[in-house]
């Protein structure tokens, strides 16, 4: 039979192994259920923010989709200009994934919960679904278009609540960030549906 002491020193040398081990496995409850907001002193009204939150949440969701339909065309995009849009869809990749961000955390500023997991982004997003498969250049450019200008019609009507409500700070993000990239990508993409001749004049 171990002596008291001996018993100590085998708690003693057995204690760390157990501090160290992960408490894995955990669930628990959902300390802020989606679509509620927490308050924060911010000197907006509920309803201010409230509208914000669910317009920015929107816009969120179609920037997910249309950051991962970016990256989709990156890497399936084929043909004479596949280096330029290769990398051109990279580029734009990464300037939505700093929109994705910031649009997050402005949802979180304003006391809401910001959309984040890949099935919700798919059952709110306003973007046509691609199909797997490749599709032609063309048809890639064109439904990059057609998703920039989905957000771009929401961020104007959002950009408008938000002023009347006196949301500086959504009016200042969708202004500045969202709407300028937006607009910028629009252009860059459209030129290369533009029909000009190569090497002779029509």
């Amino acid at each position: 039979m171990k002596t008291k002491s001996a018993l100590d020193s085998s708690v003693a040398r057995e204690a760390p192994q157990r501090e160290a081990q992960p408490l894995l496995n955990q669930r628990g409850k959902v300390i802020q259920p989606y679509g509620t907001l927490v308050h924060y002193p911010l000197s907006l009204s509920e309803r201010a923010r409230s509208t914000s939150v669910e317009a920015l949440n929107q816009i969120l969701s179609d920037t997910v989709f249309l950051r991962d339909m970016y990256k989709k065309h990156h890497w399936q995009v084929s043909g004479a200009t596949f280096y330029q849009l290769h990398l051109l869809f990279d580029k734009f990749f990464e300037e939505q994934s700093t929109l994705v961000d910031l649009l997050a955390e402005r949802v979180q500023t304003l006391g809401g919960i910001a959309i984040a997991m890949p099935n919700d982004v798919a059952e709110m997003t306003k973007i046509e679904k691609p199909p797997r498969g490749r599709e032609e250049v063309p048809v890639q450019l064109s439904r990059l278009i057609e998703g920039l200008a989905v957000i771009l019609k929401s961020a104007h009507e959002a950009v408008k609540a938000a002023q009347a409500n006196g949301d500086d700070g959504t009016v200042n993000l969708l202004s500045s960030d969202v709407i300028p990239t937006d607009e910028l990508e629009v252009w860059f993409l459209s030129e290369h549906l533009v029909d000009t001749p190569l090497v002779r004049v029509k």
